[in-house]
């Protein structure tokens, strides 16, 4: 086998397996950089408060750029389109919200859902949406700091539940429910407040969590290559290999007195 190696020719064959090997092995690694670049995680400042203005726009999508991200809105809340939501977690704890209706000032002009506060049980946040909407300063121009996070998909209520109860903040189902609200801008989104309103407790709206994640399928790409780059190297031994045995059986051949094609020599 040696000998057979270092016959120029198969010199030659070896240099441009290692050659085409070492293009399969580039490839992999640009697979893997791809994976890496990709599961690269780009903070944000979402704990700098920033106007709503500079995050978004209303009758438009929420960028992902903007979820999470902690707004200063200016505007005027209406009274009587607060609603509760019910089933939402604070900590853990099943309970709900009491979510009223901004109409942005500070901003483009639109109407904005803005969760006031959580609260245990139906009764005390029932309690609390009252007594908001009927508070003095209801429908003057306030300032709101919280959370800006994108709107929720309506869900049907249970077959035994009120249905015109609420467990999610679905914009597309509160633009039903407030009030005269006919062909006018609306944030697809919402804002939970960091203060909460008379009668409520805070929500827990922690940031954003920042997810790595490899592209798995460029890792697959890489493996593959780094597999063609073996079965090169390979299939230049098996060639080497196989002229080694079809000399040797050449050389038994004739020592026996018969040709390579199966008959005696010399015919």
């Amino acid at each position: 086998m040696l000998h057979m190696m270092l016959r120029p020719r198969w010199v030659l064959a070896l240099l441009a397996a290692l050659a085409v090997a070492a293009g399969f092995a580039l490839l992999g690694q640009w697979q893997i950089e791809r994976a890496v670049e990709q599961a690269v995680v780009v903070e944000r400042p979402t704990e700098e408060v920033r106007p709503l203005a500079d995050i978004a726009v209303p009758d438009g999508p929420t960028e992902q750029a903007a979820t999470g991200q902690r707004v200063e809105v200016t505007g005027a809340f209406v009274p009587g389109d607060t609603v509760i939501i019910g089933g939402r977690l604070n900590d853990g704890v099943a309970g709900y919200w009491v979510v009223a209706h901004l109409e942005v000032t500070d901003a483009a002009p639109g109407g904005l859902p803005v969760a006031l506060g959580w609260a245990a049980d139906a009764d005390t946040a029932r309690a609390a949406a009252e007594r908001f909407d009927g508070g003095a300063g209801a429908g003057d121009e306030t300032t709101v700091v919280g959370r800006f996070l994108p709107s929720e998909a309506p869900m049907a209520p249970a077959d035994d539940a009120d249905p015109q109860s609420m467990q999610t903040v679905a914009v597309a189902h509160l633009i039903n429910v407030w009030a005269d609200y006919d062909d006018r801008p609306v944030y697809f989104a919402y804002v939970t407040a960091t203060g909460p309103a008379a009668g409520l407790e805070a929500i827990s709206s922690p940031p954003p969590e920042e997810s790595v994640e490899l592209n798995w399928l460029n890792v697959f790409y890489a493996v593959e290559w780094v597999v063609f780059a073996g079965f090169a190297v390979f299939l230049w031994y098996r060639l080497v290999r196989d002229a080694v045995e079809r000399e040797r059986d050449e050389a038994e051949a004739a020592a026996s007195g018969i040709a390579p094609g199966g008959g005696p020599l010399g015919d």
